[in-house]
């Protein structure tokens, strides 16, 4: 049996991470004909129990690192918290990288690695491991880094982006194959490789049986209080950096007097700011809500009319948010903002499924957001076109069991 191991940070089996990606990458491996094993963290993004009181969680080694199985897929978990302290999480940031080498080295048996960045590290420790055992190794390139840190203005120090940008090649040259996720991505880092002809374009996907339209909604919403008349629109995700708030807000602002609410759920480093803004401004025509089980996902996604997905134009183009399939797969069209060049705009650009703003001017992109929402409280019937065809686009090219096949063939030219 071939196997393979899937070294990445994004990977928990209880669902408490927004990226679900690798989880059904794995299943779809295994699918396949494969033996995966997952070198991952224990989860600590937007999750609030002790993991020594989470479900099926074995500690090892005295809690050095853990292990779960996830549909029957062996997982070991390197424990990662979330640290305001820059001592400690440069710690736990090593810690995390060494207890993977070892475990990587020791315990499990593998013909294949596949890790996705970010971070950068993590593919250095999985050519490490691929060298020693003589796997073969894939990189998946999610985000470029360090250009996200680079645009976002987390990182302004020259020798620190030096060291970056050389480990960024090493890791495109010492990989076995590197897949990025669609055009813009490839020709943003194409010119960085000795060897192009080791880049490939796969696409995300999502799973078509667990994202569908649902007509019931039994989510946590209560619709007995909603007009019906009143347009449904949401962002479910990361409430952080990448998103262009302002916008958002001055949007909501603008129509405080139109038969439309805005719905936000999840958590992230802004939360609490655009809590105050909300408050501050007496915006009633938003509500917000934590993070939801995944199980639930699919209803909320159906329960919206339309979603926004507002990127912050200074890192739209290093970035693609992956709620985007998910979205489309149950049936709801889309109003992104966004700029021109941004992997966003380019995969959306190819489906009427929505409305995409690139406009940069504030003023000028607020009311072409604003029209675009006024156009489907007016037509109801357009909500339903471009609802049909989101669902199509996803089932015909982004699929699980399309992209997996991709990977699978990659992995056997090896």
């Amino acid at each position: 049996m071939r196997n393979i191991l899937i070294h990445s940070i994004v990977f928990h089996p209880d669902g408490v991470s927004t990226a679900y990606l690798y989880n059904d990458i794995a299943l779809g491996f295994v699918n396949n004909g494969f033996g995966v094993s997952v070198l991952t963290t224990t989860p600590h993004y937007n999750f609030n129990k002790p993991i020594n009181k989470t479900n099926g969680f074995q500690k090892k080694l005295f809690g050095i690192y853990y292990k779960s199985e996830y549909q029957g897929i062996k997982v070991f978990h390197i424990p990662q918290k979330k640290y305001k302290n820059s001592i400690k999480r440069l710690f736990s940031f090593f810690y995390w990288h060494t207890v993977a080498l070892l475990i990587g080295l020791f315990l499990i048996r593998f013909d294949f690695i596949l890790s996705p960045s970010p971070p950068l590290t993590i593919g250095i420790i999985s050519i490490i491991l691929g060298k020693i055992k003589r796997a073969k190794i894939v990189y998946n390139v999610q985000e470029i880094y360090p250009d996200l840190l680079i645009n976002q203005r987390s990182l302004n120090s020259k020798f620190l982006i030096y060291i970056l940008r050389k480990l960024e090649c090493f890791v495109y040259d010492y990989s076995d194959a590197v897949v990025t996720i669609d055009s813009v991505f490839y020709n943003t880092i194409v010119s960085r490789f000795k060897r192009p002809n080791k880049l490939k374009i796969i696409p995300n996907f999502v799973d078509t049986e667990v994202y569908k339209p649902e007509k019931e909604y039994n989510g946590f919403i209560d619709k007995s209080n909603h007009n019906p008349n009143v347009l449904k629109v949401m962002y479910a995700g990361n409430i952080g950096h990448a998103q262009d708030w302002n916008t958002f807000i001055e949007v909501a602002n603008e129509m405080k007097n139109c038969p439309v609410m805005f719905f936000i759920i999840g958590e992230g480093a802004k939360k609490e700011e655009l809590l105050k803004e909300i408050k501050s401004r007496k915006l009633n025509n938003i509500k917000m809500f934590p993070y939801q089980k995944r199980e639930l996902m699919s209803s909320i996604n159906s329960f919206a009319d339309v979603h926004v997905i507002f990127m912050e134009s200074s890192i739209a183009s290093q970035g693609f948010p992956s709620k985007v399939y998910s979205i489309l797969a149950c049936g709801k069209p889309i109003i992104a903002s966004s700029t021109i060049d941004s992997p966003l705009i380019s995969f959306l650009n190819e489906f009427n499924v929505g409305f995409l703003v690139t406009e940069e001017n504030m003023t000028q992109k607020i009311k072409e957001l604003k029209n675009s929402i006024k156009k489907y409280i007016d037509d109801r019937t357009l909500l339903i076109t471009h609802s049909d065809n989101a669902r199509n686009a996803i089932i015909n090219k982004y699929s699980k069991t399309v992209v997996v096949q991709q990977y699978v063939k990659l992995l056997e030219e090896l």
